[in-house]
């Protein structure tokens, strides 16, 4: 059993683009695996700000526009620095 604790609420439309979400939704067909960065703006203007955000939430909601298959997931990734940790420095160390 799982328990939902209180003080817990999910994610709403607004909320993400505050925190400069991005939102990526994938289709689960093999042959088609078409994905789209979602228009945050565009569906918080169709559900309202306080539109729950969470995957349960938005995948009823969604169809791929390329096969029109309802299976389909999303992927929520914060705003990137720009900065590569990894990347090598001017002197190649």
């Amino acid at each position: 059993m799982f328990i939902i604790r209180s003080g817990m609420a999910g994610w709403t439309i607004q909320s993400l683009i505050d925190k400069r979400m991005r939102v990526t939704a994938y289709c689960h067909n093999s042959r088609c695996n078409h994905n789209k960065v979602l228009d945050l703006l565009a569906i918080r203007d169709k559900l309202g700000p306080d539109a729950p955000a969470m995957a349960d939430d938005l995948t009823p909601k969604l169809y791929c526009e390329k096969c029109g298959g309802k299976a389909v997931g999303l992927i929520y990734a914060p705003p990137t620095t720009g900065v590569n940790p990894y990347a090598r420095n001017s002197n190649g160390s």
